[in-house]
């Protein structure tokens, strides 16, 4: 069985105001994105990996990469408009054999080793898995005349990647025209009129979109540094 993983990192780092986005922030001197590619190779050395990448930045990454990467263990193409067409790019580009293929956010760093078999395994299974976690807080929606109403939080639950599936049916599910409804895979795939698979995820799998969360990342990659 023939695996692949999109790791989408074609952002400009707009929403956190800085000149270099955050996927190529460092974490203990290695780049966000390095690490989240160092994730997939180790789950699967064999994995094919498709980055998702900001044009204009290709030639920054590829120099900040160089000590970490060989070039030849990924290739990448340009990010679209939206993360549907981001996605859409790489999903046209795979290879023909490929059985099954993981959709992952390149600033999610920390997804551990043993997450990553599992959505594999289960989509292999079940034709696809999508990991979350339950909501710690309580939950309000908010209605058309701005009150709010409790929601039960046991009928939540927080997406994460990587979202797996069967290469055939993520093919056919882009095929579809945008819609801004498309906020992640699943939604995509769900669309097509496949049915979604639940799994567990972590609660450490952090998506880094504020400073904050490279402190926490950094935190947590220093924790495990000192406990090997």
């Amino acid at each position: 069985m023939k695996r692949a993983v999109i790791i989408v990192a074609g952002g400009k780092g707009l929403r956190m105001g800085m000149s270099t986005p955050k996927q190529f922030l460092e974490l203990d001197g290695i780049p966000i994105l390095c690490r989240t590619v160092h994730q997939f190779r180790s789950f699967d050395p064999e994995i094919e990996v498709i980055l998702v990448l900001p044009e204009a930045f290709v030639e920054f990454w590829k120099k900040l990469s160089q000590p970490f990467l060989r070039p030849d263990s990924y290739r990448y193409v340009y990010g679209g408009a939206e993360r549907f067409h981001s996605v859409k790019n790489a999903v046209d580009t795979l290879a023909p054999d490929v059985d099954i293929v993981g959709v992952h956010d390149g600033v999610r760093p920390l997804v551990s080793v043993a997450c990553i078999a599992q959505c594999y395994t289960q989509a292999a299974l079940k034709g696809n898995a999508v990991p979350c976690i339950n909501p710690p807080e309580s939950i309000r929606t908010v209605t058309a005349d701005g009150t709010s109403k409790i929601v039960d939080r046991n009928t939540v639950k927080l997406i994460q990647t990587p979202q797996v599936f069967h290469a055939e049916v993520l093919r056919k599910a882009y095929m579809q025209p945008y819609t801004p409804m498309f906020t992640d895979d699943a939604s995509v795939v769900e669309q097509y009129g496949e049915t979604i698979n639940l799994i567990e995820g972590e609660k450490s799998n952090i998506k880094i979109t504020t400073f904050d969360d490279i402190n926490y990342a950094q935190f947590m990659v220093s924790r495990s540094k000192n406990t090997k």
